[in-house]
This record gives structure tokens, sequence and C-alpha cells, in this order.
């Protein structure tokens, strides 16, 4: 076989081969009517991970103070539970203690009764005037149930010194007065007038003796009456 052979048993080789590819191409396309096909594309390749360098952190400046120190932290404190206990109540206060009561004792009463001066008609003075014996005087106390009087009647020198019964003491003298009730018929000075309460009724007065004495001692006045001018 020349070359010429060669050739020709080149050109049948690629004829078959030419003729075969048209053959599974037909194939193929009338498959490919029949069903679809589907394609698989291989995944991603994932992202390569750079890695950075670690770098050295930056020296620390010195600082030219100690830095301070940091605050402590002081919670703030808790409200205090409401306590469902009512307070106790105060204490009363103790009863007053009164200073005890002095003892009872006797009251006596005096007094002058004067006759006033036709000078000064319808004035509340004793100028001029003149002791008036005779005259009657009556102390009424009002400290019981029933009112009380007792009288004493005015000596020469005007003067009267009344001491009740025992029933009058210390403690009911203050709800006591001294009146002016009469003169003597035959005397000149009739007219009761009001000097010192006479008429509208005297409160006592405590006098302090000067030497002890068995009753308490107070006194009224001076009383007047006026005479027929």
């Amino acid at each position: 076989m020349g070359f010429l052979g060669v050739k020709l048993s080149l050109a049948f080789q690629l004829s078959l081969l030419l003729l075969g590819s048209l053959t599974v191409s037909g194939e193929e396309a009338a498959e490919s009517k029949r069903s679809p096909v589907y394609y698989i594309h291989a995944p991603a390749p994932a992202p390569a991970h750079h890695h950075h360098q670690a770098h050295a952190p930056a020296p620390l400046k010195p600082y030219p103070h100690p830095p301070p120190a940091p605050k402590a932290y002081v919670p703030a404190p808790a409200p205090a539970p409401k306590s469902r206990i009512p307070p106790p109540k105060p204490a009363p206060a103790p009863p007053k203690v009164l200073p005890p009561l002095p003892a009872r004792t006797l009251v006596a009463v005096q007094g002058v009764v004067y006759c006033k001066s036709c000078k000064y008609p319808g004035v509340d003075t004793l100028l001029g005037a003149t002791p008036i014996s005779g005259a009657t005087v009556k102390l009424q106390c009002n400290n019981t149930k029933y009112p009380t009087s007792h009288e004493a009647t005015t000596a020469k020198n005007g003067y009267f010194f009344l001491q009740p019964p025992k029933t009058i003491t210390t403690y009911g003298v203050h709800k006591c007065k001294v009146f002016l009730v009469k003169s003597l018929p035959s005397a000149s000075c009739q007219l009761k007038t009001n000097l010192n309460q006479g008429i509208s009724g005297a409160v006592l007065r405590y006098e302090k003796p000067k030497s002890p004495l068995s009753f308490a001692l107070y006194s009224v006045g001076p009383f007047a009456f006026a005479p027929k001018c």
C-alpha cells in the first residue's frame, strides 16, 4: 500500500467519524424533544478568607501624674418598709396635783360708819364727816343653799365688829357682802348712801393681822349716812 492508499484510508475513517457524529446529534435532538434536560452547576467556590496580620498595640503614653482612683460606688439606701403596726399612743399626762387646801378658819368683819357733812351733798367724800353710833349693818352670805345674814351695831366711834357663827368660814367668805341697814331714829343722819357700796353690797377685804388671831379678819367701808340738810 502506497501513499495514496494511506490517504484513502484516512479519508474513509474521517467519513465514518463524521457520519457517526451526525447520527448521535440526530438522536440527541430527538431525545431533547422528548424530555427536558437539567444542567447541574457546580457550587461556586467559597471566598477565600483573608487573614490580616495582627498589629502590635501602640505604646501607652506615660501619664504626667498617676491616674485618679475610681470613685467607690455607694448604692442609694433602700426605702424603709412601711410598718403596718400603728405607733404607740403617748402616755397620758400625769394628773395635776393641787396644793392642799388651807384649814377652815372662822371669819370676822370690821368697819366704820359715818354721817356726812351738809357741805358736800351728793358727793362721795368723807370730808367733814363724823362717826355715827347705833347704826346697823348686815353681813349676808350666799354660800349655802339658803342665804344667811348677821347684823351688828356701831359703837360711839362708828366702829363695828361682826363675827358670824361657825357656819361662815374662809371657804365661803368670798360669797359674803356687807350692807347698810338703818340708822338710829333719833339721829340726824337717816339717808343711806352707796359710798364704798354701802347699798349695793361691799365685798370683804382680807386684813393681814399684826399678831396671830383665831379667825381671819376682813374689812369693808367705810360707809356713810347723809343728813337732811
